[in-house]
């Protein structure tokens, strides 16, 4: 089993940053490819962020791209959202998870590989 708890949402004026943390416990972090997905109101889970067990690869849902950076820091079991000139249209549930990948190197994109997930951080973007 592995356990995530997020952090770091909130409320935040478009244009704003804001930095999310997940602290995963229970088994190796480093076996674990990790993402981001984030679930707007009325809409489904979708895939934000994606980065690989050795943090070399990462991948980002097209809007997101150039505005939020994943990254983990493999010592401290974390890994970050870093979330910059945020928009009325970021605002949702946030939620890290973990997938169990054999290459260390490859992101993976795909919600139904991730089996284990944070309870979520909501972050609001006001206009």
């Amino acid at each position: 089993q592995v356990q995530l708890v997020e952090s770091g949402g909130g409320l935040v004026q478009a244009g704003g940053s804001l930095r999310l943390s997940c602290a995963a416990s229970g088994r190796t972090f480093s076996d674990y490819a990790m993402g981001w997905f984030r679930r707007a109101p009325g809409k489904e889970r979708e895939f934000v962020a994606g980065i690989s067990r050795n943090g070399g690869t990462t991948d980002y849902e097209v809007s997101v791209k150039g505005r939020f950076t994943i990254s983990r820091d493999n010592a401290k079991n974390t890994v970050y959202l870093q979330m910059n000139n945020l928009k009325p249209e970021d605002t949702a549930i946030y939620f890290c998870a973990a997938a169990t990948s054999f290459n260390s190197a490859v992101v993976v994109s795909l919600l139904t590989r991730y089996a284990y997930w944070g309870q979520g951080t909501q972050v609001t973007v006001s206009s």
